[in-house]
C-alpha cells in the first residue's frame, strides 16, 4: 500500500478526533494531539476467569477505541508454565481467544476497535496463531502483533551464575527454577500500535502498561512526558482490574446493584492528562468516588514512588472527583524518570501441597473439628514414621465460621474446616489425602463430605523477585508470524527514590475533640486490601476530610501491626507494618510486610492473597473493640 492510501485508509478508521497529521519513515502517519483529544479504553478482563459478559457490553455500547484484557498474575503465569510443560502449544489464556474475541471479531473489525492482551502468557506466539488462523476462518482480516522477550528462561544458566539476589530477603538464587519472566512496560505494545496492529498480544507486562501503550500511540508522548505517563499508569492502574473499578469488592457493597450485569470500566483520557472513568450504559454497578479510591491504592506499596518500567509514578496528591452518575474524573499524577531495570520474577519448585475443606455439624463443632483434625495429623506422622519419610515441613489448620476471636460469637453448630500441609514428597500427602475420609466413620460424629473429593497433590511453587538491566533484554514485536524488529527503552540517569515514612502525631492529633458517639471504621472510611507476593497492603480513605486525623491518630503502625499480629510469623524481626500518607485523597496506605505465610500457592491458608474477607472484616474492629474511642463528628452525606 502506498504511504499516500495508508495515510487516507488511517484517516478513516480513527475514531477519536484528528486535526493534524505528520508521516514518518514514508510509511506510518502519526497523529499530532490537541488539547481537545479523547481517547476511550475499556477493560473486559481483569484476571484469567473472568466473566465473559464484559467483552459484549464494551465492545458493543462502551463507545472505546482500545479493548484491553488483563489475564496475569503471578499464580497464573505458575499455572500457564505447567500447561506448557504438559503442551507446548499452550501456555497461554484460551479464554481470550475462544469466549473474548472469536465470538466477535467481526464487529470488532466493524467498530476499528483495537484490542490489546497479555493473554500470551508464556507462549504469545501460539496464542496470536490460534487467533489469526480464528480470524481467517471467520473471514476478518486482522494484522496481530506479539510482543516477546519478557522470558528469561533461556538465560537461567547465565542467571543463576551471577550474583543475583532476591529483592527482599537477599536470598541467592535457588536451583529449582519453574519459570522467569520480566515485567515488560507499555513502549513496545505503543509500538506495535504504530507498526498497524489491530490486535496486539504480550507476555508479562505490568498490568497497567495495557492502557499506557494505546495512550503512548495516540498522544505520541516522548520520554520526557513524565505527567501524562504517570496518569496514563494510573489510568491502567484504576481499570486493570475490571469490576472492581465499578464497585466490585467495595466496602458499601450494600449500595450495588445489579451484580449479574455489573458494568465494565472505561476511562475516557484527554491528551493533557486528565480522565474520566465511566461503565457502559445500563449495565448494573457502581463509579462514585469511593469506588476509584479504593481501587487507587489497591496492589500499591509507596504511593510516591510507585516503580513501573515506563515511569515512577507520584500518586499522593491525585484528586479524584464525581462529575455526574457513574462518572468520575480524576488528575493531578505526577511521574519522575524510570530506572534502567526490570523487575523480573521467578518461580521455584520447593516441595508438594495438599489441601482439604471438609464441613462438621451439629453440637461442639469446634471441639469436634480440632480433635479430628489433630487425630488426623497423628495417624499420618505415625505413617511416615515408618516409612521414614519425616514430618510435614507446614500444617495450618483453620476452623472457617467460629469467630474465635470476637468475644461477643454464639456458639456455631456448622463450621468449615480448612486443613493444608505441605512436605518435601509427594508420597507423603498422599497418604494425608487417603487419611482425611476415614475420619467420617471413625473420629467425631457430623463429618460430612469433603468438597471436591479426595484432595490432590500438588508441587508447590514459590517466588523469586530480582531486579535486571533493561539492556541486557531483548524485546522483539512480530507481525503475523513475521519479526518486524527489536525494542530497546530509552537510558535515564538514576534518580533518587524519595523516602516516605509515618510522621509523628502532630498536635491536631493529639487535642482532637472527644464526644459521645462511636464508629466502626467502615462509618469513617472506605478501605480495600490487595497483595504483592507474600504482603499485603490496606488502603484506608476517609469518607469526609475532617475524618481523616481521626484515623490517623488510632491508626498507627504500631496499632495495626498488634492487631494483625496473628498474620505474621514467630520468627520474623524485620519491619513488619509501613503506613503511608495519600493526602489527596486524604487516605492512608498500610503496607504489612511478609504475612501471607509465602503468598499465592504457597501459601496454605485460606486466604493466601489478602482479600477482603480477611482483612477488612478484621480492620473494622481494631477501632471498635480496641481503641472504643468517641469522638464528635458532623453528620455526614455519603455522596460527600
Amino acid at each position: 500500500m502506498s504511504a499516500s492510501r495508508m495515510s487516507a485508509k488511517l484517516l478513516l478508521n480513527n475514531r477519536y478526533s484528528l486535526k493534524k497529521f505528520v508521516c514518518f519513515n514514508r510509511q506510518y502517519c502519526y497523529k499530532i494531539p490537541n488539547e481537545n483529544d479523547v481517547v476511550r479504553i475499556g477493560c473486559a478482563s481483569g484476571f484469567w476467569g473472568d466473566t465473559a459478559v464484559a467483552a459484549p457490553q464494551l465492545i458493543h455500547h462502551g463507545k472505546i477505541d482500545f479493548l484491553v484484557f488483563d489475564y496475569l498474575s503471578e499464580i497464573t503465569m505458575s499455572l500457564l508454565t505447567a500447561a506448557k510443560q504438559k503442551n507446548p502449544a499452550m501456555g497461554y489464556a484460551p479464554d481470550f481467544i475462544h469466549f473474548s474475541l472469536a465470538p466477535y471479531l467481526k464487529t470488532i473489525k466493524e467498530k476499528k476497535i483495537r484490542v490489546v492482551s497479555n493473554a500470551g502468557g508464556i507462549n504469545p506466539l501460539s496464542c496470536a496463531e490460534v487467533l489469526k488462523k480464528l480470524s481467517q476462518e471467520a473471514g476478518v482480516d486482522m494484522n496481530i502483533a506479539v510482543v516477546t522477550g519478557d522470558n528469561l528462561m533461556p538465560k537461567v544458566k547465565e542467571i543463576s551464575q551471577s550474583n543475583i539476589q532476591e529483592m527482599s530477603s537477599g536470598m541467592k538464587i535457588p536451583k529449582t527454577i519453574h519459570s522467569m519472566n520480566a515485567y515488560l512496560g507499555a513502549g513496545p505494545i505503543a509500538r506495535a500500535l504504530d507498526l498497524g496492529a489491530d490486535i496486539v498480544v504480550t507476555g508479562r507486562c505490568v498490568d497497567s502498561a495495557l492502557v499506557l501503550g494505546p495512550l503512548i500511540h495516540a498522544f505520541k508522548y516522548n520520554n520526557s512526558n513524565f505527567d501524562q505517563l504517570a496518569s496514563a499508569s494510573l489510568a491502567g492502574h484504576i481499570i486493570e482490574c475490571g469490576a472492581q473499578a465499578t464497585g466490585g469488592v467495595f466496602t458499601d457493597w450494600q449500595t450495588v446493584h445489579n451484580w449479574d450485569n455489573i458494568g465494565f470500566p472505561i476511562v475516557e483520557f484527554s491528551a493533557n492528562g486528565s480522565f474520566s472513568v465511566s461503565k457502559p450504559p445500563s449495565t448494573g454497578g457502581l463509579v462514585s468516588k469511593g469506588t476509584v479510591c479504593e481501587q487507587l491504592l489497591y496492589e500499591i506499596g509507596d504511593p510516591k514512588n510507585y516503580i513501573l518500567p515506563d515511569i515512577i509514578c507520584d500518586f499522593s496528591q491525585v484528586q479524584v472527583s464525581e462529575s455526574g452518575k457513574d462518572n468520575v474524573q480524576v488528575k493531578g499524577a505526577l511521574g519522575k524518570p524510570p530506572t534502567n531495570d526490570y523487575k523480573v520474577t521467578a518461580t521455584y519448585a520447593d516441595g508438594y501441597r495438599v489441601t482439604a475443606v471438609t464441613c462438621i455439624g451439629g453440637p461442639q463443632a469446634e471441639e469436634k473439628a480440632k480433635k479430628t483434625m489433630d487425630a488426623i495429623l497423628k495417624r499420618c506422622r505415625n505413617i511416615f514414621k515408618q516409612l521414614k519419610l519425616g514430618d510435614f515441613t507446614r500444617v495450618n489448620i483453620e476452623i472457617l465460621g467460629s469467630e474465635s476471636k470476637n468475644e461477643n460469637n454464639k456458639e456455631p453448630r456448622q463450621l468449615a474446616v480448612w486443613m493444608a500441609a505441605h512436605h518435601p514428597k509427594k508420597q507423603a500427602l498422599e497418604i494425608l489425602s487417603r487419611e482425611i475420609a476415614p475420619a467420617g466413620t471413625g473420629m467425631a460424629p457430623g463429618l460430612t463430605a469433603i468438597a471436591g473429593g479426595r484432595p490432590r497433590v500438588s508441587p508447590v511453587l514459590k517466588l523469586f523477585s530480582f531486579l535486571y538491566p533493561k539492556d541486557e533484554l531483548q524485546v522483539q514485536i512480530y507481525m503475523n508470524g513475521e519479526l518486524k524488529e527489536s525494542y530497546q527503552p530509552s537510558e535515564y540517569s538514576p534518580t533518587s527514590k524519595e523516602n516516605v515514612s509515618e510522621s509523628s502525631a502532630n498536635s491536631e492529633e493529639s487535642n482532637l475533640p472527644t464526644g459521645n458517639c462511636e464508629f466502626y471504621l467502615k462509618d469513617l472510611a472506605y478501605t480495600r486490601s490487595g497483595d504483592k507476593g507474600n504482603s499485603v497492603n490496606i488502603g484506608v480513605v476517609a469518607r469526609h476530610p475532617s475524618y481523616l486525623p481521626y484515623l490517623r491518630a488510632a491508626l498507627t503502625e504500631s496499632a495495626v501491626e498488634k492487631y494483625f499480629s496473628f498474620l505474621f510469623e514467630d520468627d520474623d524481626d524485620g519491619e513488619r507494618v509501613t503506613r503511608y500518607d495519600v493526602p489527596g485523597i486524604n487516605a492512608m496506605n498500610f503496607v504489612l510486610h511478609n504475612c501471607l505465610g509465602g503468598g499465592g500457592i504457597a501459601s496454605l491458608r485460606s486466604d493466601p492473597q489478602g482479600k477482603e474477607n480477611l482483612i477488612n472484616r478484621s480492620i473494622e474492629r481494631l477501632i471498635r473493640c480496641n481503641h472504643r474511642f468517641k469522638y464528635t463528628f458532623v453528620q455526614y452525606n455519603r455522596n460527600d
